[in-house]
């Protein structure tokens, strides 16, 4: 098993540099992760530095919030992918769900997965924000809409990934969706735990010490 390659390579904070883009497209391609995730503005530099190599380009759609229109998402996306991201990480519309919307939630989703036009979607749902009935509701939406994973947490929203979310988001979806653990996943300890309730993709900053945290372990 190919470690690095269940690693979202994480970079989404609102000061990040050109220079500290530069550096974790550096770490992705010695370490061979699966991804680098940049804010949109980041997507057309990252994509033409990787040229050649393995990695692929991850953004974000709607991000942090959620809360822009259905047509800005889609446009959003389109905008991504002709900028060369190969990945798409959309936000929900969180209060939708929460008014029991549910026919905006799928619209909202599915407009976005039929934008992306092939490239895998993931549907960040903002599990910190959420009750569990809430959780497996917006699991089941994002099935429905044809989206290739669920996803825990924008990071931004006062929580992150657990176990708990991870294993009943998987129980949710079953076979026919992955599941992406994103937010506080900081070390070895963490990265196993997702694994281990069933998330096929980490969403992280901490990259590298993963891995090297890895790399000491003998099941390596």
């Amino acid at each position: 098993m190919n470690y690095a390659k269940y690693i979202d390579h994480t970079l989404l904070k609102p000061e990040s540099t050109r220079e500290q883009i530069d550096n974790i497209i550096k770490e992705a391609k010695e370490y061979g992760f699966k991804s680098i995730c940049v804010n949109p503005t980041h997507v057309k530099y990252s994509a033409e530095q990787l040229k050649g190599s393995d990695v692929l380009v991850c953004t974000v759609i709607g991000f942090p919030l959620g809360a822009t229109t259905t047509e800005t998402k889609v446009f959003e996306t389109k905008n991504a992918i002709d900028n060369g991201a190969s990945e798409i990480d959309m936000v929900i519309n969180v209060g939708a769900l929460k008014d029991k919307r549910y026919d905006d939630v799928k619209n909202d989703i599915q407009e976005v997965v039929n934008a992306a036009n092939g490239k895998t979607v993931k549907v960040i749902i903002e599990t910190v924000l959420l009750t569990d009935d809430e959780k497996v509701k917006a699991s089941e939406l994002a099935k429905e809409a044809g989206a290739h994973f669920v996803k825990t947490s924008t990071g931004f929203a006062g929580g992150g990934a657990t176990p708990e979310d991870v294993k009943l988001m998987k129980d949710t979806v079953g076979d026919d969706l992955e599941v992406k653990a994103s937010g506080g996943v900081r070390n070895l300890e963490d990265f196993n735990k997702m694994i281990d309730a069933g998330a096929t993709r980490i969403g992280a900053s901490a990259g590298v010490q993963i891995i090297k945290g890895l790399e000491s372990d003998s099941d390596y």
